[in-house]
Order: structure tokens, then sequence, then C-alpha cells
């Protein structure tokens, strides 16, 4: 499975363990590491601190390559970013911002970074920017998304045919046989996000695990378009925004509704009711909380098996 994306993280297989909120602490980053594919620190819900501790363990619980998904939206980036370096980690996965901001600081200090991006506008940024690498991600994944709702399916092809970096698709892919299927259409690389946040090392409470396992078609949607469009399960917080969105309500009140730390609430705690539970459409093919080294393995196996049957089409 040797290519551009495997040569660029030095990795076994082509396969990204995204940084997800709440879910990504050192025992997720590790453990998939540790199962030949990149391993990524969610710096998004930690503190600077924290951070630096969560490297500190995964570098004693693992000594193969792992990376942190830094959101540029947080005020704090600075204090992030300083301590990434200081803590010699040389691979940056950066999103919710312009790349053009920290690639260049980044690259002078040695480190790797790639990009997420929604749409082609934003890969041809990215890719201007300087990054080694793209994730493309459609909006049928879970957490904050892109405002234009491309799918991954139509999205990947469409950024294959404008930029020359390599692209790491992601949104919807859960399964050996959707990793095969957007690699024929263009990306060298996927990033999983659903798929492991339901795995034992995810730093998730039990309850959203359980509530992620027991999401069918339909269970998700994409909501609060005008602050962050993000993607949640239809909970009773889901349903309170659907209600005050029949009032017509002004960003300030939908500002208000969401509050502080609804994600931590929802995700880390286990307030499947008030809580803010982020996951993607995928999870409807999510079925039981598996260790990360048996999900790599299932993936693995099912791309084998889906290779073998092209021939048959």
């Amino acid at each position: 499975m040797a290519n551009r994306i495997t040569n660029l993280f030095n990795i076994k297989y082509p396969i990204i363990q995204a940084g997800m909120v709440w879910n990504s602490g050192w025992r997720l980053a590790s453990a998939a590491s540790n199962s030949g594919i990149l391993g990524l620190l969610g710096a998004g819900s930690m503190y600077p601190e924290v951070l630096r501790e969560h490297i500190k363990k995964c570098k004693l619980a693992t000594n193969k390559p792992f990376g942190v998904n830094v959101p540029m939206l947080y005020p704090n980036i600075k204090d992030l970013m300083d301590i990434i370096v200081e803590e010699d980690v040389k691979i940056v996965f950066t999103s919710a911002g312009n790349p053009i901001t920290w690639t260049t600081w980044l690259k002078e200090r040695g480190i790797t970074v790639v990009h997420v991006v929604s749409s082609v506008k934003f890969a041809l940024k990215a890719q201007d920017a300087g990054v080694d690498a793209i994730v493309a991600e459609g909006f049928e994944a879970g957490g904050h998304n892109g405002r234009d709702e491309t799918t991954t399916l139509a999205l990947i092809p469409m950024v294959k045919e404008q930029i020359h970096i390599p692209i790491i698709a992601a949104g919807g892919i859960a399964t050996g046989a959707a990793m095969l299927a957007t690699m024929v259409l263009g990306a060298e690389g996927v990033q999983i996000g659903s798929r492991f946040a339901a795995s034992e090392e995810s730093s998730s409470h039990l309850n959203f695990k359980e509530a992620v396992v027991n999401v069918k078609e339909g269970d998700t949607q994409l909501t609060l378009k005008e602050l962050a469009p993000v993607r949640l399960i239809k909970n009773k917080f889901y349903h309170d925004i659907q209600e005050l969105y029949k009032k017509g309500p002004t960003v300030d009140e939908l500002k208000t509704l969401l509050g502080r730390a609804r994600a931590k609430k929802g995700m880390f705690e286990g307030d499947l009711d008030e809580g803010e539970l982020e996951i993607g459409q995928i999870a409807g093919l999510i079925h039981d909380v598996k260790p990360v080294a048996q999900i790599v393995e299932t993936l693995l196996r099912e791309f084998e098996e889906a290779k073998r049957k092209i021939p048959k089409l």
C-alpha cells in the first residue's frame, strides 16, 4: 500500500485516525499509530498544558509517528503551536481557518502540514499556502462541516482535477470498501473519524459510544449553519434547536441556546439529552465498539476483499 501518503507520514497503511474533539486523546492516537496508521491527537478540546500532557503520554505509548489536529479558530492557538514545536511533534493537521496563517511557520520548523478543506476553492488555497497534503472532507462527516454541503463522492474527483498534492478523503468512510472507492476517485489515503470514535480507546464517554452504535439512517443532521455548520445526532438538544428555528432566531439567540461546553457535555460527560453529540452519517453502519487494532484489521481485510470483487463487475 505504499504511496505518497504512507511515505509522507512514514506509516504502513494510508489511513489517518481523525483528530476529534473529546475523542482523540493519547490512548486513541497511540493505538492507531501502533496499528500501522497515523494517529492524531484532537487539540480542539485541550487547553495548552493538557495537550502537552497528551503528547508526552502518546510518546511513551508508541514509537511510531503521530500528529496533532489543530482547529485554527481557537484563541489560544499560538500556545498550542508552541507546545507542538517544543514537544517535537512532526505532523500537524490544521482545520477551520486560513492555512496561510500557520503553514509557513510550521514548515520552517520541520513540521509536515496537512489542511482540512470542504471545497475545491479551499483546496487550491491550501496548496498555494504550501501544505504537504489536504484532507478533502465531504459533508457526510460528523462535527463541523463545510457550508457548501458537497458530498465526498463529488468532492474527491473535483479536487483531484485541480490540485497536484496528495489528497486524503474524509466523510462517510468507515469500511474498507469505502476506502477503496475514494482511492479509485483520486484519493491516496483516508481519514476516518466516526468509526474510531466508537473504539475502546476513544476518550469519549461510554454513553456517547453506545449512542453512536444505535444511530440509524437519518438520525444525524447538519444544523446551526448560521454559527458553524455541525452534524449532530438528533437528541433533545437538537430538537430544542429546531423549536427555536420556528421562531426565526437571531444569531445571538442561537449562541445563547448553544451556550458553552455542549460538546464536552455530550461526548465526554455522556449527557445524551443536553449534550452536542457530533458524529457522521456513516454511524448507521457502525454496530459495535471495538479496539482500534481490530478496527484497522477489519478495514484492511475489507479493502482487499473489495479489490478482488472489482474484476467481477
